[in-house]
């Protein structure tokens, strides 16, 4: 005789016949507490994406009235067409496509060979790099910004998009090597030596056989690169001048002057700005998940 049963109840065979016994879980403290704790934090943290979007949606007429509203009236995209017929905003989202995607590939690229390097061979100095790697990420981007715009501006590159794009490969590097180094650690070595031995290069082993291992930390360190230059704001509102090289980050700045604040643009902006990364994560959500912990454990 099979029987089906539910997680939370227990089956008893007794005389030929099936008793089925619920077992109700009782809510401990402990339980309550965390799943109120939990529930506020989601709260707090979900309630400023919802009213950016609550505003994005609301008229300009309607977006300071009191009593507040918290679900619009009137709800209008207004505050979109604005942005994208009066704005020029799709030029701004396209340069930050296009300086994000290229620092990423390139970034993540580079970082791929460097932590093959560090994973694989051993030198002299190597724990001296790893360790200048490490420190790069605890010095705040003030403190290099006059040599840094000297020598940009000495290059010419001031005001470039491929300037830009440079300074952010330059900026992802460091962490994304020290994130891929960690992954090649937990490959086996002998996975390219076999390939070595049936006729491949160094190399040639590196992407026929340990690239397509190393896949889903490949993609978490290029998407952690695009997020990070695509959200910048302090490099790109220093290096970029002319309005048709802008950035998104830079972009938002400018809804806020001196004595006024669009807060109608401003949110439709934001909701576009967030919109690519979000759906960025939710696709990659599972190569993501696979990066974060293939190299967590060396094995």
């Amino acid at each position: 005789m099979t029987v089906l049963v539910a997680p939370d109840a227990t089956a008893a065979v007794v005389t030929g016949r099936t008793e089925i016994r619920t077992v109700t879980r009782r809510p401990t403290i402990g339980g309550v507490v965390r799943f109120v704790g939990l529930s506020l934090w989601l709260i707090i943290t979900l309630f400023p994406l919802y009213w950016i979007a609550l505003t994005s949606f609301k008229s300009p007429q309607t977006v300071n009235v009191y009593p507040i509203e918290y679900w619009p009236s009137q709800p209008s995209v207004q505050n979109y067409l604005n942005l994208f017929e009066f704005n020029d905003f799709g030029v701004f989202v396209m340069n930050s496509a296009i300086v994000s995607l290229s620092a990423g590939l390139v970034a993540t690229l580079i970082a791929l060979l460097s932590a093959f390097v560090l994973s694989r061979f051993e030198f002299r100095s190597k724990g001296a790099v790893l360790v200048a790697f490490l420190l790069t990420q605890m010095i705040p981007a003030f403190i290099a910004l006059g040599p840094l715009y000297s020598m940009m501006s000495n290059l010419g590159l001031v005001d470039s998009k491929f300037g830009l794009i440079l300074v952010y490969v330059a900026i992802c590097i460091p962490f994304s090597t020290v994130m891929l180094r960690g992954f090649f650690e937990n490959v086996p070595v002998a996975l390219e030596e076999a390939a070595m031995i049936d006729g491949c290069s160094r190399l040639g082993a590196l992407f026929r056989v340990l690239v397509p291992v190393l896949t889903p930390g490949i993609i978490a360190a290029f998407i952690f690169n695009f997020v990070n230059c695509w959200n910048e704001l302090f490099l790109s509102v220093i290096l970029i001048h002319s309005t048709e090289n802008r950035t998104i980050p830079a972009t938002l700045n400018g809804f806020i002057s001196t004595f006024n604040v669009d807060w109608g643009s401003l949110s439709a902006a934001a909701v576009v700005t967030i919109l690519p990364t979000m759906v960025l994560f939710a696709l990659a959500s599972r190569w993501i998940v696979q990066g974060l912990t293939a190299g967590a454990v060396k094995e």
